[in-house]
C-alpha cells in the first residue's frame, strides 16, 4: 500500500469508497491523514465504515475544513460536490495523481487509448518481470493505484489510465506516455468528441517525459503524434500496424519492425492474436526498450505472454466449437477488433449500449453465421442487425451462451467460434466487465463438465 505521505493543512475528502475510493481511504488513514469520505450508496457507507473509515454525516462538506477532494474515477465531474469544491477552490484530483506525489523518485509509464489500454499495460509489466525489473501494474487495471506496493528502490509504475482517471490529474507528468487510439466512447460523460480527445491528450503533460509513443493509424491520434513533434525535447515514437515506418515501430504481416529492422514474428504469439494486438504489442516494445530492456529480450516475453483475462481469452474448445470471452470489450470498436479475427462467428453482444450503437462492428458482419443479444441493448441491437445478420433476442447470458453453443453445433460449420464480445457497458445486469466475463467463464466450465460427464457414461 503507498501510504499518504502528502501533509495536508486540512481533511482530505472522499468521494466514492468503491475498489479506488476504499483504497484511498485506508492509504491515507495509514499514513496518519484526516478523511472524511462519502459515498451515494449506502452499501457503499457501510462497508467502509466497517473498514474503519470514518463517515461524513451527510456529504456536504465544510469545504473551509478540507484541503483536497478525492472522488472516484467513475463519479461524473458535474456531481454538486465536485462543482461545490470547485467553487471552495478545494482542489480536486484523482488517487493517480496521489500516487505520483507520493512516489516521485521512480520512473512512471501511462497508457491510454479507446481499446487496448489493458493488454498493453499487462504486456508491459510482463516484460519487465521478465526482465528482471522492479514493477508495479495497476491504474484502471486491477489494482486501485493506491493499493499497488511501495517500491523501496528503483523501479516502475506501469498504469492503465482511462479518460476518466486523466480528467483528475492536475500536475502528474509521465515519463514514458502512450496513445494507442481514439474513437468515439464515453461521449455521455464527456459531452463531446473533442472533449474526450481533450482528456486522452493529458497522458502527454510537459514536466518528466521523456518519450511519447503514439498508434498513427487514425485521424485523432495522427493530430496529437504531429502536434507533439513539435515539442523538442519529448522523444515522439510513431506506431503503426497499417505501414512501415522507418522513423518508428510498425507491424507488417505480423513481423514486428524496430525502424524497419525486424524484432520477432507476432504471428507466433499466441495471446496476441489480430491486427489490434499487434498495436499492443508494438506499443509494449517502445515503453519497454525506452526502460532500456533489450530487444530480445523483449521479443521472448512477447511471444510467451499469456494475454489477458477477458479480452480475447479462450476458454475452451468444446465438440469442435472455440469459446471466446471478450468481456472487455465494452463497445463497438473492441468488438470489431474482436470479430476482425474469425469467420463463422456465433456472437452473443449485448448489455447497456454505447452512443455509437454498432456502427464499428459494420464492415465484419459478414463474418457472424448469428447473433444472440442480451440485456438493456437486445432491441437496438436488433433493429440494426435487421436484414443483414440472422439473430434471436436472448434476454440474458446464460440463455444466450445455450442458445449459440446449440446452433453452432446444428450448423456444424467449421473453425465455428461462440465469442462473447459485448460492445456493451455491463451494468445493465453487471458489476463491471470482470463479473460478466467471469458468469460467461463459468457457463463455458459449466458446459465443458457437463459434455464430459456424458462422454463417460457412454463409454460406461
Amino acid at each position: 500500500m503507498i501510504l499518504g505521505t502528502s501533509r495536508f493543512d486540512g481533511n482530505v475528502a472522499i468521494l466514492g469508497l468503491a475498489r479506488s475510493g476504499l483504497a484511498t481511504a485506508r492509504a491515507m488513514l495509514a499514513g496518519g491523514t484526516r478523511v472524511l469520505a462519502w459515498d451515494d450508496s449506502s452499501e457503499c457507507r457501510k462497508e467502509a465504515a466497517r473498514a474503519g473509515v470514518p463517515i461524513h454525516p451527510n456529504g456536504r462538506f465544510d469545504w473551509r475544513e478540507v484541503a483536497i477532494l478525492v472522488p472516484s474515477p467513475g463519479i461524473p465531474l458535474d456531481h454538486p460536490t465536485i462543482i461545490a469544491a470547485r467553487a471552495a477552490r478545494v482542489e480536486v484530483i484523482g488517487d493517480v495523481e496521489l500516487l505520483w506525489r507520493a512516489m516521485r523518485n521512480h520512473q512512471f509509464v501511462g497508457i491510454t487509448g479507446t481499446n487496448g489500454k489493458s493488454t498493453t499495460t499487462s504486456l508491459i509489466g510482463h516484460i519487465l518481470r521478465q526482465a528482471r525489473q522492479n514493477v508495479q501494474v495497476g491504474g484502471n487495471l486491477g489494482a486501485p493505484a493506491l493499493s499497488l506496493d511501495a517500491l523501496l528502490s528503483a523501479g516502475t509504475y506501469a498504469l492503465e489510465m482511462s479518460s476518466f482517471q486523466l480528467d483528475l490529474t492536475k500536475n502528474m507528468s509521465f515519463d514514458i506516455a502512450v496513445l494507442l487510439n481514439i474513437a468515439p466512447d464515453h461521449l455521455d460523460r464527456h459531452g463531446s468528441m473533442n472533449a474526450y480527445v481533450a482528456a486522452k491528450r493529458k497522458i502527454f503533460r510537459p514536466g518528466q517525459l521523456k518519450i511519447a509513443a503514439i498508434g498513427i493509424d487514425d485521424p485523432d491520434s495522427l493530430n496529437i503524434f504531429k502536434e507533439l513533434r513539435l515539442r523538442d525535447e519529448v522523444q515522439v515514437v510513431p506506431i503503426s500496424t497499417g505501414r512501415r515506418l522507418l522513423d518508428g515501430v510498425a507491424v507488417n504481416g505480423g513481423l514486428l519492425e524496430d525502424h524497419g529492422q525486424a524484432i520477432c514474428d507476432l504471428q507466433t504469439a499466441t495471446a496476441i492474436t489480430g491486427r489490434h494486438n499487434w498495436q499492443n504489442a508494438a506499443a509494449a516494445y517502445v515503453v519497454t526498450r525506452g526502460l532500456g530492456i533489450d530487444s530480445e529480450i523483449i521479443a521472448r516475453a512477447i511471444l510467451n505472454f499469456s494475454g489477458l483475462a477477458h479480452r480475447m481469452e479462450h476458454i475452451a474448445a468444446i465438440n469442435g466449437v472455440q469459446f471466446i470471452n471478450d468481456s472487455k470489450a465494452t463497445n463497438s470498436n473492441a468488438a470489431a477488433r474482436a470479430l476482425a479475427c474469425f469467420n463463422n462467428i456465433y456472437w452473443v453482444a449485448g448489455g447497456r449500449a454505447k452512443s455509437s450503437g454498432l456502427r464499428a462492428v459494420q464492415p465484419y458482419l459478414q463474418r457472424i453465421a448469428h447473433a444472440f443479444l442480451i440485456g438493456e441493448a437486445q432491441e437496438s441491437f436488433s433493429v440494426e442487425l435487421t436484414g443483414r445478420v440472422n439473430h434471436t433476442l436472448c434476454g440474458t447470458l446464460d440463455q444466450a451462451v445455450a442458445a449459440a453453443t446449440a446452433q453452432a453445433r446444428a450448423d456444424g460449420r467449421p473453425g465455428a467460434v461462440v465469442l462473447f464480445s459485448p460492445a456493451c457497458a455491463s451494468f445493465d445486469q453487471f458489476t463491471d466487465f470482470e463479473a460478466r466475463g467471469d458468469a460467461f467463464r463459468k457457463l463455458v466450465y459449466d458446459l465443458e463438465r457437463c459434455e464430459s460427464e456424458q462422454a463417460r457414461k457412454i463409454v460406461a
